[in-house]
């Protein structure tokens, strides 16, 4: 590696470090459990929602019934894939906008652009758990819906605002974002994904230091088309460390659309989710004012990590939302679609399908609703728990949609529109197929999100061993007080590790299957600490580059944090209705398959042929096995013969007081 590579690694090292919280003020399941400690009393008995609270929620949600039946999803669809090359002028907001304004308008009133404003700026103030029924609700009909108002509130203005902003900031910003008035969030560049070091969007003070004037492009910009407030991630000055070095400040402003030198380029078309507006900002001599900035200088990128901590959780929300929407029909196609002289959904294969549809969306409702509440409660640490949930749902609604669409088969593919012109029950599984795949992709990759709760899980061990191995600038302690600090700790912790697991599940009138569930839970977590210690002790600081041991790591972590969460959700609603015990089957069922895909990450780890990845990759990325191309059309249709993949560079902004 190049020596200007591992400067800009480290550099983007550090800067992540520096952004994540170093302290866990309170407890969380996941991370304890990441520790060998399987703390079943955090979640048992689960935690429900308040009567006063749901209430809030449930008429909320039958007010807004009505609204959303006005809109058609599918020819919202439609209207987003359409492009009107006659009409650029993408500064007009109601330029190829295909949600209809008085839709939006009956949102906004209704509150819905104001679901985390506090009630005293105007807003719902609405708890956690309400935010993401609504969420539920609304990703149940249409998911580029549910996309303006996550975007909105969960990465715009709203989140980072309330956790960072001053209150003259909140007075002067909340009552518009309630009202109705639009946001953004800009983080992403043409050349720049989720390594935030490289961000080239500019913050330069000017002399009086009154203003920071910015400059840069900003991609992917969810809502930006249609927002009148956007939080801008921009580089400011670098950090001169004690040693002489300088690091990347990345900090956080408020603009406004309508400023000079603040402009929409193009609007972006996707595979699914075509009625959000997501564009290509620039940012030409852009003199934002120094209030603007949410919280301080270099602030930007822990701003952005705090805020998606609980903003993840409407991720997951929605996409339960689009699972739910097919449980009529899959019990109408399955139950009633006759073949071979039996219902479909009595041949072994399609059994198979359905009951896992039913198992894996039983398990995603109960680490949400058990995450929100635990938001709401302001009792634990909920970042590796939201991006558990985060992760597993865009994961596993994406296998179940496809699932659904394999059930309904041709029917799945076909289109709504062209099922009902037939005279058939139209389907959405076709559109809920496009629209959920971007969830495995936006708001952290499920690799990028391996890699945070991987190194979240890893905290104890970084924290005592990495500052041996790889000391910081300004590190206090010597290296023989750091040794012997680490070797009083693994001395008691390790023994520990290989200790029968703890917890007399008997005791508490718990169902015995779902005892012997959580003693293999609670045994498992053990050997998953235990072995991640192994893992660490193996490879050193190497260990950085082995992201598929990473992902086997965090697949086992996430297995058992849902594991635990549906057998506690499902004592909990057998506890309030003792007659119904589909609850314990949906349960045992996903347990079951989960400790399959346990046992297979175990062996993983154990046994694996990574290195033969590289073998094939590394080729292939050289054009040595081009070969496999022979007898295929590889060049580009005649009409995008005007790109050159070797010559196209992203326009960039030089950086300030920067070497690199």
């Amino acid at each position: 590696m190049a020596k200007e590579d591992v400067a800009q690694k480290d550099a983007a090292m550090e800067l992540a470090e520096d952004a994540r919280d170093a302290e866990w003020e309170f407890e969380s399941f996941t991370a304890e459990m990441f520790r060998g400690d399987f703390r079943w009393d955090l979640m048992h008995p689960f935690p429900t929602q308040s009567e006063e609270d749901k209430k809030i929620g449930d008429e909320l949600i039958e007010k807004l019934r009505p609204v959303m039946e006005e809109l058609d999803p599918f020819e919202l669809d439609r209207l987003g894939d359409e492009n009107h090359p006659e009409n650029k002028d993408y500064e007009d907001k109601s330029y190829n906008n295909p949600l209809p304004e008085s839709f939006r308008q009956k949102l906004a009133d209704l509150g819905l652009f104001g679901m985390k404003i506090p009630k005293k700026y105007g807003g719902l103030g609405l708890s956690i758990s309400n935010y993401a029924r609504v969420l539920t609700f609304v990703g149940s009909y249409c998911s580029s819906t549910v996309a303006w108002l996550s975007a909105h509130q969960s990465i715009g203005v709203p989140q980072p605002l309330k956790d960072f902003g001053t209150e003259e900031q909140k007075e002067k910003y909340f009552p518009r974002l309630a009202k109705g008035e639009v946001s953004a969030f800009a983080l992403t560049e043409p050349d720049v994904g989720s390594d935030p070091a490289r961000v080239h969007t500019t913050a330069i003070p000017s002399e009086d230091g009154k203003y920071y004037t910015l400059n840069g492009d900003k991609l992917w910009t969810t809502n930006g088309l249609a927002a009148n407030l956007v939080v801008i991630m921009a580089r400011t000055p670098d950090k001169v460390l004690p040693n002489g070095k300088k690091r990347p400040q990345i900090s956080a402003f408020i603009i406004e659309m309508d400023w000079e030198g603040v402009k929409c380029e193009r609007r972006c078309q996707f595979m699914g989710l075509r009625a959000i507006m997501n564009g290509v900002l620039t940012l030409k001599n852009v003199k934002v004012p120094v209030e603007n900035m949410i919280g301080k200088p270099g602030m930007g990128l822990k701003i952005a990590l705090t805020t998606l901590n609980t903003g993840r959780l409407g991720l997951p929300a929605a996409a339960i939302g689009s699972c739910k929407k097919f449980i009529d029909e899959l019990e109408w196609w399955a139950g009633g679609r006759v073949q071979w002289g039996r219902a479909i959904g009595e041949h072994q294969s399609i059994t198979r399908k359905v009951a896992l549809f039913a198992s894996d969306l039983f398990a995603m409702q109960s680490m949400v609703t058990l995450t929100c509440a635990f938001a709401d409660q302001k009792n634990a640490d909920i970042r590796l728990e939201a991006a558990a949930a985060k992760y597993f749902c865009s994961e596993t609604v994406w296998k179940r949609l496809d699932d659904f669409v394999q059930i309904r088969g041709g029917r799945g593919y076909e289109t709504a529109k062209s099922l009902y012109e037939r005279g058939e029950r139209p389907s959405g599984a076709e559109l809920a197929l496009r629209d959920a795949r971007i969830g495995r992709i936006f708001e952290g990759s499920s690799e990028v999100m391996h890699l945070i709760m991987a190194r979240e899980a890893m905290d104890t061990h970084f924290k005592l061993v990495m500052p041996i191995l790889m000391p910081r600038p300004g590190q206090k302690d010597s290296k023989v007080s750091l040794i012997m600090k680490a070797a009083k700790f693994y001395m008691t912790w390790y023994p520990k590790t290989w200790m029968p697991a703890s917890g007399d599940f008997k005791t508490k009138k718990l169902n015995s299957t779902n005892v012997a569930h959580l003693k293999f839970a609670s045994k498992t977590c053990k050997r998953l600490a235990r072995t991640l210690f192994h893992t660490m002790a193996k490879f050193g600081p190497k260990l950085e580059t082995e992201q598929i041991l990473f992902a086997n790591f965090v697949d086992i972590g996430t297995d058992l944090f849902v594991m635990s969460s549906a057998l506690s959700y499902a004592e909990h609603l057998m506890t309030q209705n003792p007659d119904d015990q589909t609850p314990q089957v949906l349960a045992d069922l996903f347990c079951r398959e989960a400790r399959v895909r346990i046992a297979s990450n175990f062996k993983a780890v154990r046994k694996n042929h990574n290195r033969l990845y590289k073998k094939v990759a590394g080729p292939l990325m050289e054009g040595k096995l081009h070969w496999l191309a022979n007898d295929a059309y590889t060049e580009l249709p005649p009409m995008y013969r005007d790109f050159e993949k070797n010559d196209y560079e992203h326009p960039t902004a030089p950086l300030p007081d920067s070497d690199n």
